[in-house]
């Protein structure tokens, strides 16, 4: 099975910072982590080639290989969506897309064929026998929040690092709060669930491996609250970037571990101590 996995061009936004990147000469500021963690959970057998618009083109010979393409989009990326769906449709390609951009509105893409609303971990193995089989439903969805300890590796094999500011690594998702201009609550629920600092050490050892020895930026929906695996998380690893905390433990730790700098998320509003309620 032929794979391409296509990351949408980020317009020119605040967080794309275009406008900055050419002065550190790097391309992107972070790599497409969604889609590399999807490519880790299909088959080691599958051939599989990801282009990520940001930093490379999109090449006619890279669709007509594909026996399938596969799409990760957030609400930013339409515009680039929709140009990606229609060279897939020129060429008579099967689509399957997940992601925020799908997951809270896939009615808006008839020209889409299959979609995977939520997040995949407990989804792929059945889209895999489908993909294999030859016989997809429209809809693959979540029926609950899987467990991060099924989360693998993202495939950093798949990209060169050399054009990206940072790279990222999962540590948490899920936030209790009720913050008016996050859609958090809405992919990954109420209850925040992580990876283990043994993970979080897998992730960043593949990484260090393939010859990474730059910022690596901690993406969670939140880190602390009701976190018990933060502070050791930050002990065992050398993080480049996560939010504060208030008892000072997240700062020690990354003190301890070699941590270089951190970035406050102060975020508010209505709701904001909500707590814990359901998923």
């Amino acid at each position: 099975m032929n794979v391409l996995l296509v990351s949408p061009q980020t317009p020119d936004t605040f967080w794309s910072f275009k406008h900055v990147l050419r002065f550190v000469s790097k391309q992107s500021t972070f790599p497409p982590l969604g889609l590399l963690t999807v490519a880790a959970l299909l088959p080691r057998a599958w051939s599989l080639k990801l282009v990520d618009l940001n930093v490379a083109r999109l090449r006619d010979e890279d669709l007509r290989r594909a026996d399938v393409v596969m799409l990760s989009a957030m609400l930013v990326h339409e515009a680039s969506v929709r140009e990606v769906v229609a060279r897939c449709a020129a060429l008579g390609k099967r689509v399957v897309a997940g992601g925020p951009l799908f997951t809270t509105g896939h009615e808006a893409f008839p020209e889409i064929q299959h979609f995977v609303l939520g997040e995949a971990e407990e989804l792929m193995p059945q889209l895999v026998a489908d993909l294999e089989s030859g016989r997809l439903p429209k809809i693959y969805q979540a029926a609950h929040r899987p467990s991060l300890a099924l989360s693998p590796v993202p495939r950093w094999d798949l990209i060169d690092l050399k054009p990206y500011v940072t790279m990222a690594v999962q540590f948490s998702r899920g936030c209790p709060f009720d913050c008016e201009f996050c859609d958090i609550i809405v992919m990954n629920g109420r209850v925040p669930r992580t990876k283990s600092p043994a993970q979080v050490i897998a992730e960043l050892e593949v990484l260090r491996a393939r010859g990474w020895q730059d910022m690596v930026f901690l993406v969670d929906d939140n880190f602390i609250e009701q976190n018990p695996d933060a502070g050791a998380a930050a002990r065992n690893d050398r993080l480049a970037a996560a939010h504060a905390t208030k008892d000072g433990l997240l700062h020690r730790g990354l003190g301890e571990s070699g941590g270089r700098r951190g970035a406050a998320g102060l975020d508010g509003g209505g709701g904001l101590h909500q707590g814990v309620r359901g998923h």
